[in-house]
């Protein structure tokens, strides 16, 4: 292991071309690692930046399936949603990201990774506990939490004069109206003019998705097929149009639902490090996938494991937005919730309709739903003459609780 060896994770961008150069240096070999996530990136040029700019080697390594088979569809099954209206697309793709950031730098026989996160956000936190969890004897530089570099860079400007005396080939430009990260999972923005919370991103913020008032005046119907809960097959009842292999399944579901609108979220959250952030996201895929499996837990789920899980879910989603998915906690919720998904199986019919995911019909071969039993037409074994008794025993409390509720009145008003 070399001490004066580091892999940083690259994205091209002017923070992270400058802090290549600078680790450079401080006499660093800089091992850059570009993670494709399913960003629209023309990784090449990216890779040749890095090399111009002094890497020693460059790893540009495609981690879609991973994202979306170990990451996406857990977090899916799962019910993680932030705070009532997130469904984590940066959280979850850090900590693959980190994963195979850690690997490279142990099959190098680095001593140190690195990072361009600031030191005001989330994605610090992700990286650093993924890093702390997998390989706790490499050091870690995050030079945006260092004193003399936070003195010397303290704005674009600066960054911009650095790449320039140094020669470093960046594509930048003046400053965004807001900054945006995209993934698989999603694509968000946030900062520059967002973080007035009462300003309205106009229509044209949005990559994506189409705003529901422009999307198609007819919807489109799929039937979304599950096996333990995990998407196994995408369908479009209108075309005939079909596909199985998870990444290809997901591009499609972010396709047909941005062309209808769909996934569209507005919201100020709560950082973990304690500072409020307004965000805007864009999901189309996954907000489709967490309707449909939603609906179909409702046919095949039983009732109190259903509850069980979503007093759970909340938590799970704390745990991946904090940056914990790498933890003891994290292998306690996913080994219960695998118990929890075990025959979530069938399909389930959903137009996408201007910005909405409509459920349609739903079909199960572990269905727990008896349709004889549910009949108010039917007796189907049900004796309704039971139900007396039933709401007796459950009403002793509360008749209880009322003559409770009488003497204590008679006491305070006495004659």
């Amino acid at each position: 292991m070399s001490d004066k060896k580091v892999v940083l994770a690259y994205s091209g961008g002017l923070d992270t071309a400058c802090i290549l150069k600078i680790l450079m240096q401080r006499g660093y070999e800089v091992i850059a690692y570009v993670a494709d996530v399913g960003q629209k990136e023309e990784f090449e040029e990216v890779a040749e930046r890095a090399k111009a700019t002094g890497a020693s080697k460059v790893f540009v390594e495609d981690l879609k399936e991973e994202f979306v088979r170990d990451f996406i569809f857990p977090a899916i099954a799962g019910n993680a949603i932030y705070e009532n209206r997130y469904l984590l697309g940066t959280a979850l793709a850090r900590p693959v990201i980190a994963k195979r950031q850690v690997e490279i730098a142990l099959d190098e026989g680095a001593g140190y990774l690195a990072h361009g996160a600031t030191g005001k956000g989330n994605d610090q936190v992700r990286f650093e506990l993924a890093f702390a969890a997998l390989a706790p004897q490499l050091g870690v530089i995050a030079p945006w939490k260092e004193r003399e570099f936070l003195e010397r860079f303290q704005g674009r400007a600066d960054l911009l004069a650095f790449a320039r005396a140094a020669g470093i080939p960046v594509e930048a430009s003046a400053d965004k109206p807001y900054s945006s990260d995209e993934n698989l999972m999603h694509r968000s923005y946030e900062a520059g003019a967002l973080e007035d919370p009462s300003w309205s991103p106009p229509d044209d913020i949005f990559k994506l998705t189409a705003s529901p008032k422009d999307a198609p005046a007819e919807g489109t119907t799929l039937e979304i097929h599950f096996k333990n809960a995990i998407p196994i097959q995408v369908e479009n009842l209108d075309d005939g149009t079909l596909f199985s292999e998870p990444v290809e399944l997901f591009e499609y579901l972010n396709e047909v639902g941005g062309r209808h609108g769909i996934g569209r979220v507005d919201m100020v959250e709560n950082r973990y490090v304690g500072i409020k952030s307004r965000g805007v996201y864009e999901t189309p895929g996954g907000t489709i996938l967490h309707h449909a499996l939603r609906d179909l837990e409702g046919i095949a789920m039983d009732r109190e494991v259903l509850r069980l899980r979503d007093m759970l879910s909340p938590r799970f989603a704390k745990v991946i937005y904090n940056g914990f998915w790498f933890s003891p906690e994290m292998d306690f919720i996913q080994a219960a919730f695998r118990q929890s998904e075990h025959l979530i199986d069938g399909s389930v019919r959903i137009e996408l309709y201007k910005g909405n995911v409509i459920p349609k019909g739903r079909q199960s071969s572990s269905s727990l739903y008896d349709q004889e039993l549910s009949s108010m037409d039917v007796a189907g074994g049900y004796d309704q003459e039971d139900a007396r008794g039933f709401i007796r025993i459950n009403a002793l409390r509360l008749r209880a609780h009322k003559l409770i509720l009488g003497r204590a009145g008679e006491d305070d008003h006495p004659e």
